[in-house]
């Protein structure tokens, strides 16, 4: 047990070398909230979280019954982490004994880079009970393979951009670097059009993660914001099925999907006591997860000229693919 744990340490130490070099070489930017980010096999990550990321990589074994969570920041992340936990859980609590009550969605739902393999270098999964529900922002291209070639199931959420866009800065502006004046929404715009944004450029993560699911449909499901919302209870059966959980036909009858997706709508979420006015284990508010939830409220921030532009470099970059997003 002791050569195993300095085995580790020495392990530890060669990492922690290995990314000490790597970022001295990453081309490097400041996000919106003023942390620094590095540009990471294509894409923008937090400087401090590379670490975790890497393990995630390398040490992630994935299991046929996992459930990954991906999608980028601001899409829909919480939503969907409520809709699958309560959906896969459904036999063992009922919606009125639901953890979710006591608990943030990104508490029962962690972040693979971000939480787990951010705190540890081997933390104990096999301890976790299944079917096992991660989420992760990391693009495609970057997941470990044990995730691509095992018999997993990949969700992906994916938003308007002009949406995420505005989600995303509201956000950013609420968990700024302190001491640090918020950047402007200008500033930040000009940032996302450049494809500078965390997990961006955008276009490039939805279109790989589009892809796959073109690919291989029965592992990967690719999903819009504004589906979600505008037919709430036929996502909700088909996300039931694809994750392997059905609804039986007794529980249609008996509504059951109806039930779920009433309790895990942003209503009745976002006026739950512990997402008014509890926290998450990193300090910030629960409350920060929970902004408005509509589909075009960006024409309340951004000029016709902005809007246009975004949505001309997103036509672009998706063109032939078959990927559109709806002018809302």
């Amino acid at each position: 047990m002791e050569k195993k744990i300095e085995s580790l340490g020495e392990k530890e130490e060669e990492l922690s070398n290995e990314i000490e070099q790597l970022l001295a070489m990453l081309p490097k930017a400041k996000n919106w909230n003023g942390v620094e980010l590095c540009q990471y096999q294509g894409f923008w990550c937090q400087s401090k979280y590379l670490c975790g990321m890497i393990r995630f990589q390398r040490h992630f074994e994935a299991q046929d019954s996992d459930i990954i969570l991906t999608t980028f920041p601001k899409c829909g992340t919480t939503w969907l982490k409520a809709l699958i936990f309560t959906i896969a859980n459904r036999s063992k609590y009922s919606l009125k004994n639901s953890p979710l009550l006591s608990q943030g969605p990104h508490e029962l739902v962690l972040y693979l880079d971000y939480d787990l393999f951010m705190r540890d270098p081997l933390p104990a999964l096999e301890d976790f009970p299944k079917p096992r529900i991660f989420a992760t922002h990391t693009p495609y291209p970057s997941l470990p393979n044990s995730i691509k070639n095992s018999n997993c199931r990949i969700v992906y959420i994916c938003r308007n951009p002009l949406d995420q866009f505005v989600s995303h800065w509201k956000f950013m502006v609420r968990v700024r670097v302190r001491n640090t004046e918020p950047i402007s929404i200008d500033e930040a715009f000009e940032m996302a059009c450049q494809g500078r944004q965390e997990f961006g450029p955008i276009w490039e993560q939805v279109l790989a993660y589009w892809k796959a699911s073109k690919e291989e449909p029965h592992k990967v499901l690719f999903l819009k914001y504004e589906d979600l919302k505008e037919n709430n209870k036929f996502y909700v059966k088909k996300l039931a099925d694809f994750i392997g959980y059905p609804f039986t036909e007794d529980e249609e009858k008996q509504g059951k999907i109806e039930e779920i997706s009433k309790f895990c709508s942003f209503d009745n979420m976002s006026n739950l006591e512990v997402n008014k006015n509890g926290a998450h284990p990193t300090g910030l508010k629960n409350d920060i997860f929970f902004r408005k939830g509509l589909v075009g409220d960006w024409k309340n921030y951004l000029t016709t000229s902005m809007s246009e532009r975004l949505g001309k470099i997103i036509e672009e970059k998706l063109s032939g693919s078959g990927l559109t997003f709806k002018k809302t």
